[in-house]
């Protein structure tokens, strides 16, 4: 629909005919919401938030439109306040989506533990448990190769492992 088309349907309106308006605000609706759509990608903000806001403020000030000029200019400078003011409603905190920013950004970096936090964690547990505990978390092998190089069945070295685990645990205030 053009701007002529758009013109005539708002004087119809604006002359009192209902139809006319529902037709015009159908129209102002979509022209709108494309515009609205494009200018909020960056996230944040709902285009049809946008749309409803500039159809409300339509209503309201459709006293201010000059009959004898086109319409959608005044269309999108209503649009672009009602945008406007919805920006500032976030203020300075704006929601962005994480998927927006996906690749952005560096990875996290694994935490890493220096040998002698590992070496200060080790040396409270018994023994058994210090084994256990190393062949386990420190070296990386299973529970069924810990149990064969240490001598032991698979459910002591269970036992021992949660031990130590947990008392490493309590010891670091993390229960």
């Amino acid at each position: 629909m053009d701007d002529s088309d758009l013109a005539r349907l708002f004087r119809a309106a604006l002359a009192g005919d209902e139809r006319a308006y529902g037709d015009f605000l159908h129209a102002a609706a979509e022209l709108v919401r494309v515009w609205a759509r494009r200018r909020t990608a960056w996230g944040g903000l709902d285009p049809e938030d946008i749309v409803q806001e500039t159809l409300l403020a339509i209503h309201v000030k459709r006293h201010t439109w000059r009959t004898d000029g086109p319409v959608a200019p005044w269309l999108y400078a209503i649009a672009k306040h009602k945008l406007v003011d919805a920006i500032r409603r976030l203020g300075r905190n704006p929601t962005v989506e994480i998927s927006e920013l996906e690749g952005q950004f560096a990875a996290e970096e694994a935490e890493t533990v220096k040998d002698w936090e590992i070496d200060r964690a080790l040396e409270m547990l018994t023994p058994g448990q210090r084994s256990v505990v190393t062949a386990i978390s420190v070296e990386g092998r299973t529970i069924a190769e810990a149990a064969r190089s240490l001598d032991m069945n698979e459910t002591a070295v269970r036992v021992a492992l949660h031990r130590g685990l947990a008392a490493i645990a309590r010891r670091f205030g993390r229960d």
